[in-house]
């Protein structure tokens, strides 16, 4: 690293921390004591009769929501623990290793301490939760003192970046601790997004262009769309782990590209765990070659994320269906062949015990006609960010639905079909967020060294590297958490709170990290010349969609509370 004749940080200077791993694994424990503390404190809060109360929950929404920051921060640092362990154990933990692992618990200990950013206007004090200052004096002891005013400094930050420097020929910054056959995935979709993505995603963005079929061609060659569809089905069967790998690094490369999966994804798992023998046979080797391109159908306009009131109905004709209603924010809408189309097959319901969910398949359309199928129109919702797939406003009038495309062959049952698929689709979410947040910081470290200012790169100012740090640090955090829940779902145990959180961090991250990014860049981030204003549009949606912030943090505290 190239100071300009200056040492502003004393480099050569001890940063890290004497007994790192020591002072980290004595962490933990206050921190899981802190919150077993809060989550007695909120059930007495939101409890009446002795039961947890949902209208109490409501009441109690910011200090419910908190619960779910703090779960996630404790899980966070036990899963950092970890991963550095595994590390040390392998002989993997070197210098840029444990300054992540320092500064995570540095920064991270001190919020829980002082305040968990659950976004960049709501801070989340234990107060809140009902916690005393006797409470909270259980954080004072010696390791977390040592921890919080030695971790994360500006000294151990720079010091950060400038290894970040000498290695940014590696694909990531700091060993993932994944096995060897998950880091050649790793690099075989990161060089096919280097070479075939990123030269030209800034170009899709700015003109709103579909991505080209020809790169859903080679997708489809590489396997992307029948990743964890079983072998019997034409799929490769591989694990949710390798998911997160593929998506993290096409996300890199542009999200619109990273996100092509993921419809792919939700319909195998929709016809996997509900399906029936033949509509497994018919449909998972169609959508694992590409041949058949998925889309979802659930939002409609005026239910959001209340998917349990939505109106779109199915009614009996004869053997098969027709559909009326109107559906929104449809994404890959127009080109794709079938969709997973929910709607209400009971019209003396009102929740979601009378929805159920159809394979509904369309014609294909283009430019001239998006849709050309009798019974359904569409319109195109212009958006900020994410685009390359395109979102639309779907309309269906008397929409035609063979019977035999009824999911699972039993109408009533689309909604618990639904929430079987959500794990899966949070975990590749956070993994589509790490990769938003990787490229904030690849175009960030760029600008940082290439751009001059009073006479030195912008990259040797301190707050700007520690930016930086700051961005490599909450990435591998956000990774190590939704690994976690890619393993315990590849292990077969329940993990939407796993998965939720992993959601809710990593959509977090990726917002500081792109906004961090546009403040390196200056007045040049908000030019539309510049990628890092595409990346910025782009992080937004991450905290929208599968499941707001507010509502990931709600499912997240209902269930620790449950």
């Amino acid at each position: 690293m190239a100071h300009d004749g200056q040492d502003l940080t004393k480099l050569n200077a001890p940063v890290i921390l004497d007994d790192l791993l020591a002072l980290t694994a004595a962490a933990v424990g206050p921190v899981d004591t802190i919150l077993e503390k809060a989550k007695v404190s909120l059930r007495a809060m939101v409890s009446a009769d002795g039961r947890v109360s949902a209208d109490l929950i409501e009441q109690n929404q910011t200090a419910a929501h908190g619960l779910a920051w703090l779960a996630t921060y404790a899980q966070s640092l036990r899963q950092m623990q970890k991963w550095a362990e595994a590390l040390e154990s392998n002989g993997k933990f070197g210098e840029i290793e444990q300054l992540i692992h320092q500064i995570a618990f540095g920064e991270y200990l001190w919020q829980i301490y002082g305040g968990i950013q659950m976004n960049q206007g709501e801070i989340l004090r234990l107060q809140d939760l009902g916690l005393s200052q006797d409470d909270m004096r259980g954080l004072m002891e010696p390791a977390i003192m040592t921890l919080t005013q030695g971790g994360n400094t500006q000294a151990a930050r720079v010091r950060l970046v400038a290894l970040m420097q000498e290695q940014s020929a590696n694909i990531t910054m700091g060993a993932t601790g994944l096995d060897d056959e998950l880091e050649m995935i790793r690099e075989q979709f990161r060089r096919y997004a280097v070479e075939k993505v990123e030269p030209f995603a800034h170009d899709w963005h700015l003109k709103d262009e579909l991505i080209p079929m020809e790169v859903i061609t080679e997708l489809a060659e590489m396997g992307v769309f029948g990743l964890t569809i079983p072998e019997e089905y034409g799929g490769f069967g591989l694990s949710k782990a390798s998911m997160c790998v593929v998506s993290e690094e096409l996300s890199r490369g542009y999200i619109g590209v990273g996100s092509l999966g993921t419809r792919s994804e939700i319909a195998a798992e929709l016809i996997i765990a509900g399906g029936t023998d033949a509509q497994k046979e018919k449909w998972l080797p169609r959508i694992a070659s590409a041949e058949t391109l998925p889309t979802a159908v659930f939002t409609e306009p005026n239910t959001g994320s209340d998917l349990g009131s939505l109106r779109t109905r199915a009614v009996r004709d004869g053997d098969d269906y027709k559909i009326t209603g109107n559906k929104t924010w449809i994404t890959h809408a127009a080109r794709t062949h079938v969709m997973t189309l929910l709607a209400r097959t009971d019209p003396d319901t009102t929740d979601y015990r009378g929805l159920s969910m159809f394979l509904a398949e369309k014609t294909p359309g283009d430019d001239a006609n998006p849709f050309p199928t009798e019974g359904m129109t569409g319109g195109e919702i212009e958006v900020l960010g994410y685009r390359g797939m395109k979102e639309y406003e779907l309309g269906f009038d008397g929409f035609h639905v063979k019977g035999e495309n009824l999911l699972g062959g039993e109408e009533g049952k689309g909604f618990k079909q639904l929430m079987e698929t959500f794990e899966s689709a949070r975990i590749q979410t956070a993994a589509r967020a790490i990769g938003v947040a990787q490229s904030a910081m690849d175009i960030s470290m760029q600008y940082a060294q290439d751009r001059k200012q009073f006479g030195k790169a912008l990259i040797n100012f301190p707050r700007v590297a520690s930016k930086l740090a700051m961005m490599a640090v909450e990435i591998m955090i956000a990774r190590q958490l939704t690994y976690f829940s890619a393993f315990e779902k590849d292990e077969g145990r329940r993990c939407d709170v796993e998965a939720g959180m992993a959601k809710l961090l990593g959509a977090r991250v990726a917002w500081a990290a792109a906004d961090n990014g546009l403040q390196i860049h200056g007045g040049n981030g908000f030019a539309l010349e510049y990628k890092i204003s595409r990346v910025l549009c782009d992080a937004r949606i991450l905290n929208i969609f599968e499941g707001a912030a507010e509502i990931q943090a709600q499912v997240i505290a209902r269930r620790l509370l449950g």
